[in-house]
């Protein structure tokens, strides 16, 4: 026999399409608000004393933890269309 039947199974998933994100427009109110948000809870951070990895972790994480607060907290949700920019 010079050849051997080979079978593979594909699982083939239905996939997202994200049509809603969140975003905040440039120049505006929104994104004035965010900044300074943001920049204070920066400056909020305690970094006098990151003695091991484990308390730079913490610090990151409270970061991540503040900049997604403040994101949600100011953005809008939007419907991505074809021509999302305003014209």
């Amino acid at each position: 026999m010079d050849h051997v039947l080979l079978m593979v199974d594909i699982a083939i998933f239905e996939e997202q399409i994200q049509t809603k994100k969140h975003t905040i427009f440039k120049k505006s109110i929104k994104e004035s608000n965010f900044l300074m948000k943001l920049s204070n809870s920066i400056r909020e951070l305690n970094t006098e004393c990151i003695s091991s990895k484990k308390v730079l972790k913490e610090i990151v994480q409270e970061f991540t933890n503040n900049t997604k607060q403040i994101w949600f907290k100011h953005s809008k949700i939007v419907n991505i269309m074809r021509h999302l920019k305003l014209w």
